[in-house]
């Protein structure tokens, strides 16, 4: 049986409810297949407009074997590129950001407009003609801050995702915010095993005492089980709205992509120690309430997010190997908030880099156990991991239906 089949004949037997198979979690040939029809077919968020809030500023990153490079072009528009000089193919821009009038190989020197155009190529004789050479376009696309990508030479409809997500994030004016800090860890775990530890707060209370002063526990937090029917919930909904801050539960029918606002413990107003402010001017000038909790962003398979009145951290996630996965997190702030006037760095960044830092290991702990001959596929909690269950079905479900070419229901009612 070659590896496709013997993929898709595991995901039909798949028993719902229960982790995956091992090969799922570790072996190369799964992780190539995960790669080649999600990673590289589907919209990953990449990073941020505020990023990149002038022409010729850019970014870069590697998705499995593309690198790509994100740019501002002459026009204001974001422009995405295979970074990979139509010459001889060497990256063009080698470093991960920066800022150029022109894009200019540093091999031979060929040199691309910001729009990817190719402009001069040296002694390249009469016959030579620059138009055939320029660098080839990554489908890219923005919303409320957010930039994405998708490799695929016929990307997948976007416009569903931007018009449900930007009119909750709109109003907290991301586009206008500036990175403060940001950090890439790196865990040894399949991206699928970071994933299903993000999903659920079961292992909270015990590896996460400082996320714990703030963040709550209940399942219904993520919307995945019985928002609508949790009393504190709708009230902060309620609140929100009535400020103009959408907040109500929303998913897409896929289940690929959600989001909703939740209330911090206690009335808190900020992932810290105390639960007071970490930045003393508020992200966004259209927000005049500081407890509004955090806004909650969910798009498989790169990016969650939380988005408070006075930052704003996001997470984006990126396979490396079947056992390893950069996890890359960005502390937003107001872009006129000053380090050591409105804000204290480590103060801002406490609690989720420790959080960070104990996902890694328990992902590793994890991996480490999955790689056992002993290991099979064990039961998630109905009552605290509906949102791990509500993953692997959309994983399971997504994979299945691109290895067959048949459309399936969704497993279970996720809203």
């Amino acid at each position: 049986m070659d590896i496709r089949s013997d993929m898709l004949t595991r995901l039909r037997n798949r028993k719902p409810g229960y982790s995956l198979d091992q090969p799922f979690y570790i072996d190369p040939d799964f992780h190539k297949i995960d790669v080649e029809t999600i990673w590289y077919r589907d919209w990953l968020f990449i990073g941020h407009d505020c990023e990149i809030p002038n022409p010729g500023n850019y970014f870069t990153v590697q998705i499995g074997d593309y690198p790509v490079v994100i740019v501002r072009g002459a026009d204001g528009r974001i422009n995405a590129l295979h970074n990979s000089c139509r010459h001889r193919g060497s990256r063009v821009c080698n470093t991960e950001r920066g800022n150029a009038a022109k894009l200019v190989c540093p091999y031979h020197q060929w040199t691309y407009d910001l729009d990817g155009s190719l402009l001069f190529a040296r002694q390249m004789g009469d016959d030579f003609n620059p138009a055939g050479f320029s660098l080839k376009p990554v489908a890219c696309e923005s919303a409320g801050g957010y930039i994405f990508i998708c490799l695929a030479d016929e990307p997948l409809d976007f416009a569903p995702f931007k018009k449900m997500m930007e009119p909750y994030f709109l109003p907290h004016r991301l586009r206008d915010a500036k990175i403060a800090y940001e950090s890439t860890i790196i865990e040894k775990g399949n991206w699928k095993l970071v994933w299903e530890n993000n999903r659920e707060c079961y292992h909270c209370a015990g590896n996460h005492p400082e996320l714990c002063k703030t963040f709550p526990e209940a399942p219904t937090i993520t919307g995945v089980n019985g928002a609508a029917e949790d009393p504190e919930i709708v009230a902060h909904w309620e609140k929100c709205e009535a400020i103009g801050l959408p907040s109500e539960f929303t998913i897409d029918e896929a289940g690929q992509f959600r989001t909703t606002r939740v209330p911090l413990l206690r009335e808190a107003i900020s992932y810290t120690l105390s639960g007071r402010k970490a930045v003393q001017m508020r992200l966004s000038d259209n927000v005049n309430m500081d407890r509004i909790g955090s806004l909650l962003l969910y798009h498989y398979p790169t990016t969650w997010n939380h988005i408070l009145s006075d930052h704003a951290i996001t997470f984006r996630v990126i396979p490396l190997s079947a056992t390893e996965t950069a996890v890359t997190t960005k502390w937003l702030v107001h872009k006129d908030a000053v380090e050591g006037i409105d804000y204290r760095l480590d103060e801002l960044i406490h609690v989720w880099t420790e959080t960070n830092d104990q996902d890694r290991q328990i992902v590793e702990e994890n991996a480490r156990g999955i790689h056992s001959p002993a290991y099979q596929p064990g039961p998630y909690s109905e009552m605290h991991e509906g949102g791990v269950i509500q993953f692997v079905d959309w994983y399971s479900r997504f994979i299945e239906e691109r290895l067959s070419g048949v459309r399936r229901p969704a497993l279970r009612n996720v809203a």
